[in-house]
């Protein structure tokens, strides 16, 4: 697997509090990856040194083949739409094209305006008077047009309304057909993800916990219903991710290597929501990569 994004023990502390620790991660290139995992486990942290926004305080992060922002041709490398959506509230949409076309060495130029046009987004609007939607549209098209060979979003669209969001969604997807282009989304919103990603990773406490392909994750966990027994006793072959019980009945999510044969269960396919919230609530940090 050619890696896009490599990290090797890599840590970030401010003062004496570690952001992220001894994460050591693969994200392959070529791929829309959906990065996951709950409050604090170090997403943005990760992939704020992947842009060469911070610095490491231990281990190291390769991305795109060198070190993040180690000159101008590495950045050139990376596009990076944070959660705010970050533009310059003075300056019109027809400025902010400007900028990009002089601060990047392989600027499109045809397709942010073909874009900004197709958006319907107003060249003269200064970008504090454009709503939440139309920002981080204008922030994707600044990003995609530097031509980069990894897009990292880092919750853009948490604060947008479900229309915007979808819309934005549909838009990257658009964006990124047909492109030799990484992408590393990351969210909260399960939903988005499995709208415009083809590959998994879930973050816990800077460990990976699961890493894969969605449809090859998706085809080989299943959610298994049966009479109260012990996860310990089930037989080789099926690994449990994570279980729960009434006094009637024990209800969990496992690996299944082989296929489910006892009448007694009940099989059923796994949503990616919960197969999400079943590696993020493991008791473990074993980490399951499926190719």
């Amino acid at each position: 697997m050619t890696a896009v994004l490599r990290a090797q023990g890599l840590g970030k502390r401010y003062r004496r509090r570690w952001a992220l620790s001894e994460c050591t991660l693969d994200i392959p290139a070529g791929r829309v990856v959906g990065l996951v995992g709950p409050n604090g486990a170090g997403k943005t942290t990760l992939l704020s040194l992947a842009a060469g926004l911070l610095t490491p305080t231990s281990g190291t992060i390769e991305v795109c083949g060198g070190r993040p922002a180690s000159g101008l041709a590495q950045l050139a490398k990376v596009g990076f739409v944070a959660q705010d959506t970050p533009t310059y509230a003075r300056l019109t949409v027809a400025e902010h094209l400007k900028l990009g076309a002089r601060l990047s060495p392989g600027w499109d130029d045809a397709l942010a305006r073909d874009r900004i046009r197709r958006l319907g987004l107003p060249t003269d609007q200064r970008a504090g008077n454009l709503s939440g939607g139309q920002r981080a549209q204008l922030a994707l098209t600044l990003a995609i047009a530097k031509r980069p060979e990894l897009l990292i979003l880092d919750e853009p669209v948490a604060a947008l309304d479900p229309l915007a969001r979808r819309e934005f969604l549909q838009d990257l997807s658009d964006a990124t057909a047909g492109q030799e282009l990484s992408v590393v989304h990351s969210s909260h919103l399960v939903s988005d993800l499995e709208r415009v990603c083809d590959y998994l990773i879930v973050l816990v406490a800077s460990h990976v916990r699961v890493a894969g392909d969605v449809s090859q994750l998706l085809a080989t966990h299943r959610l298994l219903t049966a009479p109260h027994i012990d996860p310990a006793t089930l037989p080789a072959g099926l690994h449990v991710i994570s279980a729960g019980h009434t006094d009637r009945q024990t209800t969990m999510v496992v690996r299944a290597d082989s296929a489910i044969r006892d009448p007694a269960w009940t099989a059923s396919p796994v949503s990616l929501e919960d197969l999400v919230l079943a590696y993020m609530s493991m008791s473990t940090p074993a980490l399951e990569v499926h190719r």
